[in-house]
């Protein structure tokens, strides 16, 4: 299955509700990127597709990243700088096993809807929407980027 087809239009519809919401109420940034394989390792690849898609470029270095790979069955969640010196040490792990969860059950929106959401609290409380911010990142899932 190409990483193109692994969710449903309205799964889609349901994944990019949550970044909208979670991005609401907070300057930080949400991306999701599927891919259909991986080669190597799983955080080697997010943090590339993290500076291949321009998640390093927001203002307040405060961009997210879900990462999957369907073929592979992996997925990472990776943060900027600017996030990972305000959140609790154990934050990224609580998040993942959060979207692990669901993902064993193959509820794979739901987990990452959840994810997105939990992500944006923490956003929210450590950077606040501001009137004259921008959505510096589009709200949409990418899909496989070649080498």
């Amino acid at each position: 299955m190409k990483a193109s087809e692994f969710f449903s239009e309205e799964q889609q519809s349901q994944i990019r509700s949550a970044i909208n919401e979670a991005e609401e109420n907070t300057s930080g940034e949400i991306r999701v990127h599927i891919e259909t394989s991986l080669q190597g390792d799983v955080l080697d690849r997010a943090a590339y597709i993290f500076k291949k898609i321009g998640m390093h470029k927001t203002d307040n270095r405060n961009g997210v990243l879900f990462y999957l790979a369907v073929k592979n069955k992996k997925f990472a969640v990776i943060g900027d700088w600017g996030i990972n010196r305000k959140v609790p040490k154990d934050f990224w792990n609580e998040t993942k096993e959060l979207v692990a969860k669901h993902f064993r059950e193959e509820k794979y929106s739901d987990g990452l809807a959840e994810g997105i959401l939990l992500i944006g609290r923490q956003l929210k409380e450590h950077f606040p929407h501001h009137k004259d911010d921008i959505n510096e990142i589009p709200n949409e899932i990418s899909y496989d980027i070649p080498e």
